[in-house]
């Protein structure tokens, strides 16, 4: 008797040893929206509140920006041979002995001030913000209840989620999360490999190790698989540096993420959205995250949705986005256009994220003078309200938290722009067609999920831009003209696209009283003689 009682004992110790290791998930909170495309494209359209704001900052920003070597460092250190490889040996050590781990115990973030940043931001004339969550690196930036290498506890200890947050809030911005975490089982492949030359051949990268090959070192207790996440069979061609990019979307031979890894994902994911309620998700997907392997991406969108609905009166008040979707997934979540712009006008609001130089810092970019000038940006964020778009621009950071003299003159420049022209730009839609002249008659078709900025001619006075506003319509005349005319083909007397009288025309700037006239080829605008011939845009206000 006494056995069997000691024996039950024993079972129930076990069962409650069982219990108490088993891993616990986060609760996805159900409503309105289910975990299907079908339910999930009730969403229809981005709210209001996202179609007047027009313009959001990024901070692209983690420990990937510590080396200021740019993008994906994490990834192309491990690529023997590269310009990113080469400079890690000669500035870190081989990546047998530091790794990118390494690297992120360098990062301290010990100049950063996201009050200041963020004060700046809305005087260049930011309404919504983004932070980044985690990149493919798979370094969580927050407090992340599922992810032990996060910036609480190592790098810069530091909660860089919750901090963006607060500086946000304080300064009236709607607050976004980026998260890019999704790809890292396949990213970080790189780091599996070993040298094939010189005096390391053979010798594995630091992607293998794991918990117990840390005693004794400043990583002791945390296990590097749960950051590389690289106990897995590589993909198809994985030694093919490039072949990722037709993997994306988990095709073509890329290895399928394991259940236990989808499901942290999830963990993840619901953990930082109950954390800080962002308005703004950004996915670095295809379609959804992990889709069409797993269905977390469905997930995290419905708890998403369905807490936007809670917390304000049954209205869904949030913006998902991400990229390459299909007419269905459009009418979920909102279409994120990298590095490009349509060539028509869109019928849902959609967005073009770019950046002033790389998403990551890289120092070359500032000693070579390749940041996009304000000229530049301003003339993209026209030419993207005009066609029903955002533009999220975002401003590289250095690895200790500040951004350079040269991205501070820019956004300085942005800030006065818009300090004259804002009326054109927040609360405005788009009108009948987007615009006239050379650059808009030119196609320029979007490659895979953008990347088409730049390919045009430069903008001429004969480039111009349409929004409307009420009974208001803005023309954004993109160059001053030789002979101080502008000329508006589109609302030439007779055409079917404006038949009302136009009453007045202001200069936005400047309060000289406007002549005008109506013709056959034009409306033609004789600008005043006071103006400033330099400027990069001239908007009219044609009522």
């Amino acid at each position: 008797m006494k056995k069997n009682i000691q024996r039950l004992a024993y079972i129930w110790l076990g069962i409650l040893l069982m219990s108490c290791s088993s891993t616990k998930h986060e609760t996805l909170l159900e409503g309105r929206y289910g975990p299907t495309w079908q339910s999930l494209s009730q969403y229809k359209q981005a709210p209001d509140w996202f179609r007047d704001a027009k313009f959001g900052i990024w901070a692209h920003w983690g420990p990937q920006c510590q080396p200021e070597q740019g993008d994906w460092y994490a990834r192309d250190m491990y690529m023997e041979g590269t310009h990113k490889y080469k400079w890690h040996v000669e500035n870190y050590g081989h990546p047998s002995e530091f790794g990118f781990k390494d690297v992120i115990n360098l990062w301290k973030a010990d100049k950063w001030n996201p009050d200041q940043l963020m004060d700046l931001y809305y005087r260049a004339g930011a309404r919504y913000f983004f932070t980044l969550g985690n990149h493919h690196d798979n370094f969580d930036l927050w407090d992340s209840k599922y992810q032990k290498w996060n910036s609480v506890n190592l790098g810069p200890r530091k909660d860089i989620v919750g901090a963006w947050e607060k500086a946000a809030r304080k300064h009236n911005l709607y607050f976004g999360i980026s998260i890019h975490s999704a790809h890292a089982w396949t990213w970080y492949e790189t780091a599996q490999r070993a040298d094939k030359e010189g005096t390391k051949v053979g010798i594995p990268y630091d992607g293998k190790l794991t918990k117990k090959d840390g005693k004794g070192k400043w990583w002791e207790g945390y296990d590097p698989q749960k950051l590389y996440v690289q106990n897995h069979a590589l993909s198809k061609e994985s030694e093919d540096n490039w072949k990722i990019h037709s993997q994306w979307a988990w095709g073509n031979g890329a290895s399928v993420p394991s259940d236990e890894y989808c499901q942290n994902f999830l963990d993840r994911n619901i953990d930082v959205i109950n954390k800080y309620n962002p308005d703004l998700i950004y996915y670095d997907d295809t379609s959804l995250p992990l889709w069409p392997i797993s269905d977390v991406g469905l997930k995290i969108l419905s708890h998403f949705y369905n807490k936007s609905l809670k917390y304000n009166n049954g209205k869904n008040e949030a913006v998902a986005f991400a990229k390459i979707l299909t007419d269905e997934q459009k009418n979920a979540l909102v279409w994120d256009v990298e590095k490009g712009i349509p060539d028509k006008i869109q019928e849902k609001p959609w967005q073009t994220c770019t950046c002033l130089g790389v998403w990551h810092y890289d120092r070359s970019i500032y000693e070579n003078d390749h940041y996009k000038s304000a000229k530049t940006v301003i003339h993209m964020l026209i030419d993207i309200i005009s066609k029903n778009g955002n533009l999220l621009l975002s401003i590289p950071q250095r690895g200790d938290g500040t951004i350079d003299d040269k991205e501070l003159k820019i956004l300085e420049d942005i800030a006065a722009w818009m300090a004259v022209n804002s009326d054109g730009v927040y609360g405005t839609r788009p009108w009948k067609v987007f615009g006239e002249g050379p650059v808009a008659e030119a196609p320029n078709p979007i490659q895979a999920q953008g990347f088409n900025e730049g390919k045009h001619q430069p903008y001429t006075s004969e480039d111009i831009r349409f929004v409307t506003k009420g009974d208001v319509l803005y023309a954004h005349v993109l160059a001053w003209p030789e002979n101080g005319k502008v000329v508006i083909k589109s609302l030439s007397d007779g055409n079917s696209l404006y038949p009302k009288t136009i009453h007045n025309i202001e200069m936005v700037g400047n309060d000289a009283k406007i002549k005008y006239s109506r013709t056959k080829e034009g409306l033609v605008v004789e600008l005043p003689e006071n103006s400033d011939k330099k400027a990069i845009s001239i908007l009219l206000k044609i009522i």
